[in-house]
């Protein structure tokens, strides 16, 4: 397609990253973001300013395997060129998995119906020296079967006060959690958790209050306590950044071009 020198074309991206040395998604003057990055990884390959806009605000150390983003340009590219122009201008711990064309209404973030996000858990005497900034590593023994029990009670429509940081910015605490599901594979805990949204901060302070319940320092029955209390101070702690993983955005159905309505393959 050739594109006149007034028309626009809107292209969403998949990306991944490892955000370990990023203070999050969103560009920051202080510091170094994954949006500035794909910012300046673009507007090379355009020879001009871009700007693109994800689907979810990653935290300073938090990953991604499956964000996503949109940018518009009037400068005539092949999805191909961008993809593997843009990489080539990108660090090593980013990459652009995909680009597609899409139309003016597409909104990485405000079409999105759902975000999925994996939190890992090592669950071991002794901690990883390779897997450090990927998981959090804790050595007393987790009951996993006691948390993904507690962890039912937070399935459906919710105020999700008692896991919301106080620097969120969200309009209403309320949301829907979809799925949440803690699972274990050897010495692995993965808390696997998918709503329409999320507030801020809000799977690591979940994965944080079950851990109490894990460990034995709370019952089941204190998760929906704390839930229907929508008090951040009587659930558990903050999980640490490095293990929380952005692993899918949802769109409805063919707004992408997936084969189904709902989350986006990683690749």
């Amino acid at each position: 397609m050739i594109l006149t020198a007034q028309s626009l074309q809107r292209f969403a991206t998949g990306i991944e990253y490892d955000g370990a040395a990023y203070c999050g998604w969103q560009s920051q003057p202080h510091a170094p973001s994954i949006q500035q990055e794909i910012n300046r990884a673009l507007s090379v390959v355009a020879a001009k300013p871009l700007q693109c806009l994800g689907a979810g605000r990653t935290d300073s150390g938090v990953h991604a395997s499956g964000q996503v983003a949109h940018f518009e340009t009037s400068v005539s590219r092949s999805p191909r060129s961008w993809l593997l122009g843009a990489n080539s201008n990108l660090p090593d711990d980013i990459s652009i998995l995909w680009v597609r064309p899409v139309t003016a209404d597409f909104h990485a973030r405000f079409s999105a119906v759902s975000r999925t996000y994996r939190y890992v858990i090592l669950n071991r005497q002794v901690r990883s020296a390779l897997q450090r900034e990927r998981v959090w590593w804790i050595y007393h023994p987790l009951d996993h079967k006691r948390m993904h029990a507690a962890a039912q009670q937070l399935l459906g429509k919710h105020d999700f006060s008692a896991f919301r940081a106080s620097a969120c910015q969200a309009n209403t605490p309320v949301r829907v959690m979809e799925h949440l599901n803690v699972t274990r594979t050897g010495d692995y805990l993965y808390v696997d958790c998918k709503a329409n949204a999320f507030l801020h901060h809000m799977v690591r302070n979940i994965v944080g209050s079950l851990i109490r319940i894990g460990q034995g320092e709370a019952s089941v029955k204190w998760l929906a306590d704390v839930l229907h209390g929508r008090d951040r101070t009587k659930s558990g702690i903050t999980a640490p950044a490095a293990g929380l993983t952005l692993t899918s955005v949802g769109y409805p159905h063919g707004l992408l071009g997936q084969s189904d309505a709902g989350d986006l393959p990683a690749a």
